[in-house]
């Protein structure tokens, strides 16, 4: 089953480690193209996580892929390092917390 961008932020959120994310305050916003992606922004907060479809006003980091690609990497089928070297993936602010975002987030 091929997710589309709403039920994949749906399985993030449902799925967050707080643990890991402790300290960490920022907000992303994902430009999630091709076949059911979208604009979600997504905040992290006091351990917490929250998202909401749109644009952020000011990002700490923009990321840009194609849902599809951002599939593979959370299922562990692609390297988010690899993608990125590979131009399936952009990046634009905090590459460091774009790094940080993949161990948050492979599923598998």
């Amino acid at each position: 089953m091929t997710l589309n961008a709403k039920e994949l932020i749906q399985q993030l959120l449902a799925n967050f480690p707080p643990e890991k994310a402790a300290g960490l305050d920022a907000e992303v916003q994902l430009n999630l193209t091709g076949e059911g992606g979208g604009d979600w922004v997504i905040q992290f907060a006091g351990g917490k996580l929250s998202a909401r479809e749109g644009k952020a006003a000011a990002p700490r980091l923009t990321v840009t892929a194609a849902l599809a690609d951002i599939l593979a990497i959370t299922d562990g089928k692609l390297d988010g390092m690899a993608a990125f070297m590979q131009g399936k993936i952009k990046l634009d602010g905090d590459v460091g917390l774009a790094m940080r975002m993949v161990n948050l987030f492979q599923r598998s």
